[in-house]
């Protein structure tokens, strides 16, 4: 026969168990996401613009940006993605708003220097070129959580598998969510007017 004081213990047992269950799911949990997101581009990667300008941490604040790590050798999801966010930023200026500034980031530096991005984004409104050497890009693709990998080619050379969404960050430079590669106007606009609306 089951002791009373054993089914205290017992009882005690589970009440601990169903508390750490319970601050788990109502406080570490919460925190462990929330800290990924605020972590999101966060780092001592130092790029350089296809303006000359200096692309750090500190660059994602001050006003909303968007994100997109590409290369100017991708056949199809970097050129895709390019006139998506063209589009976008024509149906923002037809409402009034302002273009949302977005930074197009190269895992390819070896072939991508600031300049030739230049030249690659230019008919994308409001895109910038991001470039820097193989060191500082590596870094900001963990900064950003993005992956990349170079492919070899059956003909010689190589193209590059890499990660296919416009990550969005707020005026103070916190990630607030992507939108993801081919997604549909009717749900990539809103994301930018909330954006945009603060």
């Amino acid at each position: 026969m089951i002791s009373t004081r054993t089914l205290a213990v017992a009882a005690g047992g589970g009440l601990a168990v169903l508390a750490l269950l319970a601050a788990w799911v109502l406080v570490f949990a919460p925190r462990a996401e929330e800290s990924a997101a605020d972590m999101l581009g966060r780092g001592d990667y130092a790029l350089v613009t296809t303006d000359g300008d200096a692309f750090t941490e500190a660059t994602l604040t001050g006003a909303p940006s968007a994100v997109f790590f590409g290369f100017a050798h991708c056949p199809e999801v970097c050129p895709t993605t390019l006139s998506e966010i063209d589009g976008w930023q024509g149906r923002l200026a037809a409402e009034g708003l302002d273009p949302i500034r977005t930074f197009f980031v190269t895992v390819d530096p070896e072939r991508d220097t600031a300049r030739m991005l230049g030249d690659y984004v230019s008919w994308a409104r409001g895109v910038t070129g991001v470039s820097g050497t193989p060191e500082e890009v590596a870094r900001a693709m963990r900064a950003f959580r993005v992956f990349a990998q170079r492919v070899p080619l059956a003909e010689g050379g190589y193209t590059m598998d890499h990660s296919a969404m416009v990550l969005l960050f707020d005026a103070n430079g916190r990630f607030v969510q992507p939108i993801g590669y081919g997604e549909a106007p009717e749900t990539a606009l809103p994301k930018l007017r909330r954006l945009l609306a603060g």
